[in-house]
């Protein structure tokens, strides 16, 4: 891309990102180039790199054959993959979305001949909505006439800045969607893997009605899609004629969906679309063309309320279906009961002869799109262990509370925003009030903590019931369901003891019927018999603690427990989850931390800039800082800065206060400036005074914003700031940009940018 871009007419100030994250997902993309048009309005281009040298045709809408790591795979073309990447970005950020900003993908194969594959018509559709650019020099200048057209002039990074800083639409639930989607309207665009799988399970569908059966096993995690991808099976086959189902042993998806479609579609149609696993025990051969089976791990071996029906649900959702499909996440089995995986649907899908193949899910759209934070929580779950001893800071909402009162008190204040946050926890409390409508189930009485499960009034609904926020969620009524915000309480069934995860199913409600018969399984089978035991009361708490799109928030009954979870995030994190109260608890933590990510230097070792930095207060930067070279000795404290950093003329560390700035400076942070920066500052988060700035959070005219400007000509040709902008960066939309205009913005002096935050 740097020889593309060598070019003079394309503008040297037009804005790039590589490998940008496309918010609450794990997508990045490549490489952007933002700038304005011939008519100056906004382009942002994308483009998608790849390194492919061949590839192959495929029947498959928008699918191709290439060789990568593991040989020759199916994988989305390069034009659909940056188009649906376009599309994710405008769906997920308003900037794009409503600021009249133009998105202009394409995907730039450097290594790739011409051959006609990559341009085969049967990818027509995508080549249309972002062009491939193939290897040599015409090629090359065929993608810089590209650029050029639509960044004919540069944007000081000004789009990237809105971009990055602008507000994340809220995410689509599947739930809310359901009603377009069954009636044809596309409401999710399909990225990477998701699309190979859709094509896959279409295409062995329709080439079942003619042949052996045919079986697709997708293993997925939390949030990769399968559920979405069930439905929009679900809308495209029933569309086309043929008899499908959604099948799910869980009943509260398939309440949940049903009561979405409720008075626009008729109640026979919907009962035709839903069912349960156990109603195929007496289904003849074939009588369905497909079978769409959510949440297979779920999967039991009888039927029926008393369970002595049928031989065993995989075999009989076989025998029902010319072509099923099990979505299934074996690390959600969570009672001895469930059966559903990899394993058992091969060995019987085969002994009905049937065609088999097995996919996997990798995309995330769940946890803020933190595959970080899944790898976290097995490891610390000791589910498996992973690479992700530490929760990355910043990577999803994650909180530990000392109340349980205080938790549900948070989770109930997020819900007031759209209905979608609640309260769950796993099964360690007596389900008092079905006998007794005026008890209390959950108790906690030193927090005096007292609500009701969920099981009673809105049953399987309690998700999307708008009284239940007061009621706690468990396992049944939440698992492959999603919220925003969820709140946990980690009963006395999941403890740590020195550093070790223990699972005590003895401390589970006797009403529990997840592990009934578990005495006797460990008696019969002491060794893989708690092993078993172990796995699901992990996988109950994995699965509760992945059921936020936004963010997670729990309670431990038991305090070392609680310490354990805060011990494996990073020690800033850690304080700002820990809670005497939601609003004061990451200034009372740090106030009385002595713990600091600097050491303090005795003046008789301090080379000035050379092993140490000063340690001032930014009320001081600008007057310490006017002229760097001749800066006293005696003015401050000398730190010695960590070891990433390498001390220069000009810099200092101050403590930033407030919660202005949180998404990039958490509250008290200790952080790294560097005094009268030269260059441009869009986009950089600076130390600005001004006579008229009144900043509450540090005091007096100064203030630590995001900075950014426009420039325009005056008569005697001479450039001049026609506006400044000072934009906060929180999660408190309270707080609000500085805007100075021509005249005040002259008198904006920058004091200092950030370098970085120092880590304790």
């Amino acid at each position: 891309m740097a020889r593309v871009l060598n070019d003079d007419e394309i503008p040297a100030d037009a804005g790039v990102a590589i490998e940008y994250n496309i918010p609450q997902t794990g997508k990045r993309v490549d490489f952007i180039l933002t700038g304005r048009s011939e008519d100056k309005s906004p382009n942002v281009i994308i483009v998608e790199l790849k390194q492919w040298e061949q590839a192959q045709l495929t029947e498959k809408d928008g699918v191709v054959l290439t060789f990568l790591g593991k040989g020759l795979q199916e994988v989305s073309h390069p034009s659909y993959q940056a188009w649906s990447y376009a599309a994710l970005l405008e769906g997920f950020n308003e900037a794009v979305h409503e600021g009249g900003v133009t998105l202009q993908p394409c995907a730039y194969l450097h290594n790739y001949k011409p051959d006609g594959v990559i341009r085969h018509d049967l990818y027509a559709p995508y080549i249309e909505r972002a062009p491939v650019f193939l290897k040599g020099d015409v090629e090359r200048r065929k993608l810089r006439d590209f650029i050029k057209r639509h960044v004919k002039y540069g944007d000081d990074v000004d789009l990237l800045y809105k971009i990055e800083n602008g507000r994340i639409r809220p995410s689509k639930m599947l739930a809310d969607s359901l009603v377009k989607m069954l009636k044809g309207q596309p409401e999710f665009v399909l990225i990477d893997d998701q699309k190979v799988v859709y094509e896959t399970a279409m295409a062995m569908a329709h080439r079942a009605q003619n042949g052996k059966k045919k079986v697709l096993i997708v293993e997925g995690g939390p949030g990769t899609g399968k559920s979405v991808l069930a439905i929009n099976l679900l809308a495209a086959l029933t569309k086309g004629g043929q008899v499908c189902r959604y099948v799910s042993k869980n009943a509260a998806p398939r309440s949940v969906y049903q009561s979405k479609l409720t008075g626009h579609f008729r109640a026979t149609h919907i009962s035709n679309l839903f069912s349960g696993s156990g109603a195929f025990v007496e289904a003849d051969a074939n009588v369905f063309d497909t079978l769409i089976v959510d949440e297979a791990h779920r999967l039991n071996e009888k039927s029926g309320l008393y369970e002595n029906l049928g031989e065993n649900q995989i075999k009989e959702i076989l025998n029902a279906a010319k072509c099923s499909v099990f979505f299934i996440d074996e690390d959600q089995r969570v009672t001895l009961k469930d059966i559903g995986g990899t394993v058992a649907i091969t060995d019987w899908a085969k002994s009905c002869g049937a065609e088999v193949e097995v996919m996997e899910l990798d995309s995330q759209f769940r946890c803020n799109g933190s595959d970080g934070y899944l790898a976290w929580l097995d490891n610390t779950l000791a589910v498996r262990d992973t690479a992700n001893p530490f929760l990355e800071k910043g990577a999803f909402d994650f909180r530990v509370f000392d109340s349980p009162t205080e938790l549900h008190a948070v989770i109930a204040e997020k819900n007031k925003t759209n209905n979608k946050a609640r309260v769950v926890a796993g099964y360690c409390w007596d389900w008092n009030s079905k006998k007794n409508p005026d008890a209390f189930d959950v108790v906690i009485p030193e927090y005096e903590y007292r609500k009701r499960w969920n099981l009673t009034k809105d049953g399987s609904l309690w998700i999307v019931a708008p009284g239940s926020i007061e009621e706690v969620g468990c396992i049944h009524t939440c698992q492959g369901l999603e919220v925003d915000y969820i709140g946990v309480i980690v009963g006395d069934d999941l403890i740590v003891r020195n550093g070790e995860v223990l699972c005590q199913p003895g401390k589970r409600s006797t009403a529990d019927r997840s592990i009934r018969g578990w005495k006797t399984l460990v008696k019969s089978r002491p060794v893989d018999g708690k092993q078993q035991l172990d796995l699901i009361i992990k996988n109950t708490y994995r699965t509760l603690m992945t059921r936020g799109m936004k963010g997670c928030y729990i309670y431990c009954t038991d305090k070392e427990t609680a310490d354990y979870f805060r011990s494996r995030m990073s020690s800033q994190e850690a304080v700002a989850a820990t809670t005497v109260s939601v609003v004061e608890a990451e200034e009372t933590k740090r106030s009385d931390s002595n713990v600091l990510p600097f050491t303090r230097m005795d003046r008789k070792r301090v080379k000035p800039f050379k092993n140490a930095v000063p340690l001032i207060d930014l009320k001081l930067a600008a007057g310490l800082f006017s002229d760097v070279q001749s800066f006293d000795i005696n003015d401050a404290e000398w730190i010695e800065l960590p070891d990433i950093y390498r001390p220069q003329p000009g810099m200092f560390v101050a403590q930033v206060v407030g919660e202005s700035m949180n998404r990039r400076i958490s509250n008290g942070s200790w952080c790294l400036f560097r005094a009268n920066p030269q260059g441009t500052r869009a986009g950089k988060v600076v130390v600005a005074q001004h006579r008229s700035i009144e900043d509450p959070e540090l005091g007096g005219s100064y203030t630590v914003k995001v900075y950014s400007s426009e420039k325009e000509q005056t008569i005697d040709g001479s450039w001049r700031h026609a506006q400044v902008v000072l934009s906060p960066d929180s999660s408190d939309s309270s707080f609000v940009p500085l805007v100075f205009g021509p005249e005040a913005a002259e008198s904006v002096k920058i004091v200092a940018e950030l370098i970085g935050e120092l880590d304790v």
